[in-house]
């Protein structure tokens, strides 16, 4: 996948071929069966040019890091828990990339302002959960929950 990501482009097993065998030796059979199995997983979509196939990314290299986060995240038992240690491992340019990404989905008008003013009050913030602790629910949540 690195090197169809690479070229951002459709790519034959020929040209993937070469340029692996810049690095090592490996035999065109070796990777036509893993552009294949690529094809068979859903990674990749194939047009035939001849008698041969271009392959091409179904998604880029961030949408499916996102979906391996997202999946081993979901497979927690404890979410939260899971997110506070993940984030005691992030350096700090992790962590600048990480709330550049929470102002980008939030967008303008969900952002805080920066000075608030006298009259607006700002809501209270919940505590953070212990690592291996679950969040306090929201009690919004909880009122959708039980019907109310």
């Amino acid at each position: 996948m690195s090197r169809v990501w690479k070229w951002n482009r459709p790519v034959t097993v020929r040209e993937v071929l070469e340029d692996l065998q810049k690095e090592r030796s490996i035999a065109y059979t070796t990777v036509m069966t893993v552009l294949d199995n690529l094809h068979q997983k859903g990674w990749v979509r194939r047009e035939a040019e001849g008698r041969a196939y271009r392959y091409e990314a179904v998604s880029t290299r961030a949408a499916y890091a996102a979906a391996l986060m997202n999946d081993a995240w979901s497979q927690s038992d404890n979410p939260a828990a899971a997110l506070v240690a993940f984030f005691g491992m992030m350096s700090e340019e992790q962590r600048r990339s990480l709330t550049d990404a929470v102002r980008i989905v939030q967008g303008p008008e969900t952002r805080e302002p920066t000075e608030p003013s006298e009259s607006a009050e700002r809501p209270e913030r919940p505590e953070r959960p212990e690592p291996g602790e679950a969040p306090p629910e929201n009690p919004a949540s909880a009122r959708e929950r039980d019907g109310r």
